[in-house]
């Protein structure tokens, strides 16, 4: 896919959908989407509404306003089909390219083919596809390593003996896949994996699969959180039933998370910044389309296991 030349952008934006639609960074909902100051215009859809999402939107936002670009924002839900349409609507506003923060991997085929037609290239963030042909470039996360990780925390820490893991997953696709399909992968053989339900990235949903999960597993070891919004609400589920010993890990690496790997609430996280993603994929995004030299088409976003004995090395997650 080649990038649209930076003089031949539209002069003018269509406004369909507007009121899905938020208008960030320089200028205001009444410029064109392709200004005559030459300024990029970058197309946004995020995936959900979790801290995560929050935080990589703010990030997106700053640095697209630090380096003078324009941003559209959107946000699927966690629905494809909303994706699609997000991605229509950026596509009717002849945005220089789309960066997609996508809610299922398996959608993505149709919606790069729909940006493709368009003549919009598309960066994607977290996540990046089998075949990159089509796709302007990717900040990735290599989520399958995070879960690795913490398999990796909990093999050290079981130090041989048999031991009992939980799952509280998120929702099904995407991440949440790579993350549960990493972490299995990666725990030794004295771990069974007894229990494997969803949470759905919600905190009161991955409450309930907790509060049922330990009734189940009363001997339950250790549990793999897909994030820490569902982490905290899984560590007050055990509490409540007496089960505070259950260790948890966890993913992302929040200010609140290294903050509970602290106190001891959970036994370890996998901090993967947020902000460094949105950055990079601004920063990145515009860098290609310049063809700019040293910009990598994939950049790997860093990992860091975090512990009681390094909550100094985690990096800053979310934008001030």
């Amino acid at each position: 896919m080649k990038p649209k030349v930076h003089s031949s952008r539209a002069a003018a934006v269509s406004f369909v959908g507007a009121a899905a639609l938020v208008l960030s960074g320089c200028g205001s909902e009444n410029d064109a989407g392709g200004a005559a100051d030459g300024s990029v215009t970058l197309g946004f859809v995020n995936g959900a509404n979790t801290h995560f999402h929050t935080c990589l939107l703010k990030s997106v936002e700053e640095t697209a306003k630090a380096d003078g670009a324009k941003v559209y924002s959107a946000n699927s839900k966690q629905d494809a089909g909303t994706e699609l349409s997000n991605i229509e609507d950026m596509i009717s506003r002849s945005v220089d390219a789309l960066i997609v923060q996508t809610v299922n991997v398996d959608a993505l085929e149709g919606d790069i083919a729909k940006a493709k037609t368009a003549r919009i290239p598309v960066y994607l963030t977290s996540v990046a596809t089998s075949d990159m042909s089509d796709v302007l470039g990717a900040a990735v996360v290599d989520l399958k390593k995070v879960g690795a990780l913490d398999a990796g925390w909990i093999e050290k820490d079981a130090a041989g003996k048999d031991v009992n893991v939980g799952i509280v997953a998120g929702a099904p696709g995407a991440a949440s896949d790579l993350l549960v399909g990493g972490f299995k992968g990666a725990l030794p053989s004295n771990a069974e994996v007894v229990a494997n339900q969803p949470g759905m990235f919600n905190p009161a949903k991955a409450q309930d699969v907790a509060e049922n999960m330990i009734q189940a597993h009363p001997d339950l070891d250790y549990a793999f959180v897909a994030n820490e919004e569902m982490a905290f609400a899984v560590r007050k589920a055990f509490d409540a039933a007496g089960a505070d010993d259950v260790r948890i890990v966890s993913v992302n690496g929040t200010e609140e998370g290294v903050a509970a790997v602290k106190s001891g609430d959970l036994a370890a996280t996998v901090a993967n910044s947020a902000m460094e993603i949105g950055r990079t994929a601004v920063r990145n995004t515009i860098g290609l389309l310049d063809d700019e030299q040293g910009v990598d088409k994939i950049a790997n976003i860093p990992l860091v296991l975090v512990t009681k004995d390094n909550v100094s090395e985690a990096p800053q997650y979310c934008p001030k």
